[in-house]
């Protein structure tokens, strides 16, 4: 997977949201909202050439006092709420 270029996460209150940068980017029909894990997840991940499940798995293993089963869980959550948002491509 790759992130798509032109997302800016912005923190508001407990969460955060990617606002797209360009006219292009913008859907004014959702909004796309991240908890503080999927928030440090894409701040990790929103610059590379690619990224899989592993490794988001590896970053919260890293990161969080989570077994490694929930770790992969949660990544694979991740990833595909971020696909569906369209967020990336794979």
């Amino acid at each position: 997977m790759k992130a798509i270029k032109g997302f800016k996460l912005r923190p508001l209150g407990d969460e955060y949201i990617l606002v797209g940068e360009s006219v292009d980017l913008i859907n004014f029909n959702k909004m796309i909202t991240m908890n503080e894990t999927a928030a440090y997840l894409w701040g990790k991940v929103q610059e590379l050439d690619s990224f899989d499940d592993a490794l988001l798995t590896r970053m919260l293993l890293d990161e969080y006092d989570v077994t490694p089963e929930q770790a992969a869980a949660d990544a694979k959550t991740t990833a595909n709420s971020w696909l569906e948002a369209g967020i990336v491509e794979n």
